[in-house]
């Protein structure tokens, strides 16, 4: 177990930053490591010198790429001197010092920093010492380099200590070990081993029971069962598959600086189901780089090819979407080099390779495999992914729709005889004469403007302001004897929404009433009665909202006339008869006072231009609006569409059968467009009809077409079958995954590896090129290769391996010898201490604090952030912050926006999600103690932890400690921990007893009964303690 010194630090920062008396803490000095080679001075040389000092064509007969033939020289002797760097050619050729007869390089380029020289000087100084077998660039790698050597199961190597092993691995490592005269670790203890396992296998600490039960299980066999228990949680699924979200470089938005959002969620909960099902590899592979190419796709193997639709999607306007989708494509090859092949690919796609076999055209024929998808700087392609109570409804409703449509196309052919009499008996109505009302009064009943046109029309919303909905009243002096009908004309205006005849944005409208009284002064005074109309006819009426709807005293209904669908594709004048039940006589000298009501759930949807008129006589009692004369009288062959539709819409409009059977329809229709806009869509891949013709593109620019190219695996590597033809996707997919390929098992267990000791057996995990670093244990990586493999690629089965490994089981615990030999563990004679990820300490957490929300699966979430971080972007982000269990759910359910991630995430290393994550990075800064100290969403944890111990734990101090160390920790405490926390609660609890206003905000707002709120801060105070512990935050 680590030093103890830990509580004492945490109790520091937590102290100081809420202004407590802080405890002082002695840190050990901390030893300068040896500058390492391959990761610290091998990057600057290639970045700096590589250009002129490689392989191909030497400057000056002086070659950087080995520290062998750099120690070598060129034509001025030998460049390094080991442990002294100022007889170092390659060290004074760096200095800009004009005592030193060297010119300084890099020569006319910009110089290393000072820091980088530096490094330089120190690892000369320290004896300038390099892994023996690296590999020069012009070395024959497709037959001498390692990585590219077919994979052959090892023979286990014979070892003293035997008895030491628990799985096959276990030798290759002792071998090792013995080799160099060391010997393992000790076993960790049962609480460790615990906690351990749980973080790793699961990304959570173990509960308080699991912790009883494992310690209480003395018979043989514990500890795999406990594997077996951890492996079968839903909850492996989740750890895992976060760690592969990061090499698929899943995020919730596409990026570039508008990022908009992106529904592909669905393929995070497919890899999380993938890896709990235990899915083969080669299978987890194929499906997500080629599910819809393989016969008779499922859905799920849809979702899974969002793999690659993770790449950005740039949505400025004014770019090239060829050359994003270009570079969308590049990235989906780097990845799958990166992910499958551990190899540098990217680095041919403006020249040759400049250290492995991969010419640049070969890199474009790799290129041509993926160039053939429909994606072009949109989400789509897109499937919908209903719930079965979804797709049930969905079914019915199309079903109902189907049916009903085929009814009324059933009525519609037998209504055309009674349209043809009709138009016959019409064609022949004189056209009545309609008199224009002036009007004498008119207001909105919302107080929108109203103004008055010279052609006596009336123009709605003058002033801008158009309500949702409104209700308009005329008053008119009735200019004739007798009136019959009223003519109601909605006008267009180039003032209106599409130049109306309404005001809604497609220039609709929904006159859900229309009625009229009339007012006659008598010698008792002014007598007021309400007119009724008996039937209606309009040259054009909207399905299902005909003219009669507007006189049926129902507020749901109305007349409308779905614009731009009538004569022409333009809005045109329209208008509706209203005949009334009896006419009004001597009508000269009364008033007409009209109600025209717009009540429909659509905003907006008012009349914005209109004219009334009255007539005095109907022919023969037809109703023949102007644009129907007109459209009638022109003979049945020579009708253009228009007049056709007009004629129709108009018949239809009075057909009292089939509006019922219009309103159905519509209703349905209605019902499934809102079913199928809250169904979840999620992006896939799809390929193009015709095949896309690939190129080479000089210097990598996709203006620039070189050589036309076909789709081919690199020379380097195993063909395809010969019996493939047109290879396309997924070949590739299955090639990656064959047995011919080596590269993808031992890049795939090194990987695993590297997630349970911190660093993989190949220290350069995205790097198995000549310019990675040689594997630490090579016939271990084969033997896991072959194993895997062999194991029909489970990745599960192997994991149990691992973990129940003597090798996975050592102590973490860093001896002064091993220190000393082994500072980087590469030889594992121990376990490695790891801090976790963002994501996991998040868990951790909300599980020590009880809030912990165990949900699987669904839609992105939106935990507490700092007010404003969101519109800290070009396009601000919206951040709809979650309730209930939503608030706690875990660290990879938190919506993903790239340009403006959930801060708490970078803080602690999360990447961007713009590229392929194959390793985070661990940094040790300021802002991480002081998010977990003062952060608002973390001191809600603290609370739920304090109110967890004063709630589930024992009514004393000591029994709360206790408790509290076994939540957290998963371990007892030790004497010296134990004192330093009672005196720290005892100084709380009479800090916040003498300052109430303190304990309140402190404080739970709701608090366990009998509790004070001085004591629940005081143990407030003490749950901040331990969240900011580094073993509580590490995995040991």
């Amino acid at each position: 177990m680590k030093s103890r010194a830990s509580i004492c630090a945490a109790l520091a920062a937590v102290v100081v930053a809420v202004g407590y008396v802080a405890f002082a803490a002695d840190e050990p000095a901390t030893k300068i490591k040896p500058v390492d080679y391959t990761t610290q001075i091998k990057p600057l040389l290639v970045k700096h010198c590589y250009e002129c000092h490689a392989a191909k064509k030497p400057q000056s007969g002086f070659r950087l790429d080995t520290a062998k033939l750099a120690s070598m020289g060129g034509d001025r002797g030998a460049a390094i001197v080991p442990g002294k760097s100022e007889k170092s050619l390659l060290y004074l050729s760096l200095l800009n010092d004009d005592d030193v007869d060297v010119t300084q390089m890099p020569f006319e380029l910009e110089p290393l920093k000072p820091q980088e020289i530096s490094l330089i000087k120190r690892w000369i100084d320290e004896g300038a010492k390099a892994p023996k077998d690296e590999v020069a660039a012009d070395a024959d790698a497709k037959s001498d380099h390692w990585a590219f050597q077919p994979v052959v199961r090892p023979t286990l190597p014979t070892v003293k200590n035997a008895a030491w092993s628990n799985q096959p691995l276990d030798r290759f490592v002792l071998a090792r070990l013995e080799k160099e005269g060391l010997a393992p670790s000790a076993e960790a203890d049962r609480a460790t081993l615990i906690r351990r396992l749980s973080l790793d296998l699961r990304g959570l600490p173990p509960s308080l029971s699991e912790v009883e039960q494992f310690l209480a299980d003395d018979q043989p066999g514990a500890y795999e069962r406990l594997v077996d228990r951890m492996l079968a949680s839903p909850h492996y699924g989740e750890r895992w598959g976060r760690h592969w979200l990061d090499l698929a470089r899943y995020a919730d938005s596409n990026g570039f600086t508008i990022d908009g959002p992106r529904s592909i969620w669905q393929y995070r909960d497919w890899v999380i189901d993938a890896v709990n099902d235990g899915k083969p590899f080669d299978k987890f592979t194929i499906e997500q780089i080629a599910g819809d190419l393989l016969p008779a796709a499922r859905r799920d193997q849809l979702v899974a090819t969002g793999f690659h639709r993770n790449t950005l999607i740039n949505q400025e306007g004014g770019t090239d979407p060829e050359q994003f989708r270009v570079d969308a494509v590049v990235d989906r090859l780097e990845t799958t080099g990166s992910v499958f092949l551990g190899l540098t690919i990217g680095c041919a796609r403006c020249h040759e390779h400049k250290f492995d076999p991969i010419s640049q055209r070969e890199f474009y024929e790799m290129y041509a495999f993926l160039n053939g998808t429909q994606d072009v700087k949109s989400i789509q392609p897109i499937i919908p992914l209903p719930t079965p109570a979804q797709e049930t409804r969905q079914k019915q409703l199309r079903a109902d729709i189907a049916s009903t449509g085929k009814i009324l196309k059933t009525h519609d052919a037998k209504i055309a005889v009674g349209q043809a009499k009709w138009e016959t008996e019409i064609a022949t109505v004189v056209a009545p004469k309609w008199v224009m009302l002036d009007a004498i009064e008119f207001k909105s009943k919302a107080n929108a403007t109203i103004n008055e046109f010279d052609d006596r029309s009336l123009i709605v919303g003058g002033n801008g302001n158009i309500p949702a909905n409104d209700t308009y009243t005329v008053t008119v002096d009735v200019p004739v004897e007798k009136v019959v009908a009223v003519r109601l004309e909605v006008l267009t205006n180039s003032g209106l929404p599409k130049n109306g005849p309404g005001l809604a944005d497609n220039g609709n409208f929904v006159l859900t009433e229309f009625s009229a009284t009339v007012t006659a002064m008598q010698a008792s005074g002014a007598a007021t009665e309400p007119l009724k109309f008996s039937k209606t006819a309009a040259d054009w009426s909207q399905d299902g909202f005909p003219a009669a709807h507007a006189i049926d005293d129902n507020a749901q209904t109305g007349w409308a006339i779905n614009v731009a669908k009538g004569q022409g594709s333009a809005n045109v004048d329209r208008e509706a008869i209203f005949v009334l039940q009896q006419p009004l006589e001597k009508a000269v000298g009364t008033k007409l006072t009209f109600s025209l009501k717009h009540e429909s759930k659509s905003a907006k949807y008012l009349i914005g231009r209109f004219r009334l008129s009255v007539t005095s006589e109907l022919s023969a009692g037809h109703v023949v609006p102007a644009g129907v004369a007109a459209s009638v009288v022109v003979p049945t062959g020579k009708r253009t569409p228009g007049q056709k539709a007009v004629l129709k819409a108009s018949y239809s409009g009075t057909d009292e059968t089939r509006q019922p059977l219009v309103k159905k329809l519509n209703a349905l229709k209605k019902s499934e467009r809102e079913l199928t806009q809250i169904i979840p869509t999620t992006m896939i891949m799809r390929e193009v009809k015709k095949p896309r013709e690939s190129f080479v593109m000089i210097r990598g620019d996709f203006l620039r077409k070189g050589a036309v190219v076909q789709p081919k695996i690199p020379a380097l590597f195993p063909q395809l079958p010969k019996d493939v033809e047109n290879p396309g996707r997924l070949d590739l997919a299955r090639w990656l995954v064959s047995k011919e390929n080596p590269l993808t098992p031992r890049v795939t267990v090194n990987r695993y590896w590297q997630m349970f000791f911190g660093t993989g057996l190949v220290e350069t995990e995205n790097d198995f090129g000549t310019q990675g670093t040689a594997p630490s244990h090579p016939l271990l990586l084969d033997w896991l290769a072959s194993e895997f493999v062999a194991s029909g690629w489970d990745s599960k089965g192997l994991h149990r391996r691992i973990v129940t490994s003597a090798t996975y089981r050592q102590s973490s615990r860093v001896s002064p010898e091993l220190q000393e030999k082994d500072s980087g563990n590469r030889l594992l004679a121990r376990q490695s201490r790891i801090r976790l990820e963002a994501e996991a300490i998040r868990d951790v957490c909300l599980s020590s604090s009880g809030l912990l929300s165990q949900k699987l699966g669904g839609p992105g979430v939106y935990p507490p952030q700092p007010t404003g971080i969101n519109l800290l972007t070009q396009v601000s982000k919206a951040w709809p912050e979650s309730k209930g269990d939503d608030r706690y759910r875990r660290g990879m359910y938190v919506y993903f926006w790239r340009s403006n991630p959930y801060p708490f995430l970078p803080t602690f290393d999360a990447p961007r999600a713009n590229n392929t994550c194959t390793r985070r990075a661990r940094s040790n800064t300021p802002l991480q103690a002081l998010t977990l100290a003062n952060d608002h969403s973390f001191f809600e944890l603290a609370q739920g932890l304090a109110t967890r111990i004063l709630t589930d734990g024992p009514d004393d101090d000591s029994g709360r400690l206790l408790y509290a160390f076994r939540v957290c920790l998963s371990r007892e405490p030790s004497e010296q921990e134990f004192a330093v926390l009672t005196q720290f609660i005892a100084q709380q609890r009479k800090r916040f007893e003498s300052a109430e206003k303190d304990a309140t905000q402190v404080a739970p707002a709701i608090r366990p009964e009998g509790i004070s709120a001085a004591e629940a801060a005081a143990w407030t105070a003490a749950a901040r303690v331990f969240l900011n512990l580094d073993e509580f935050i590490t995995r040991e």
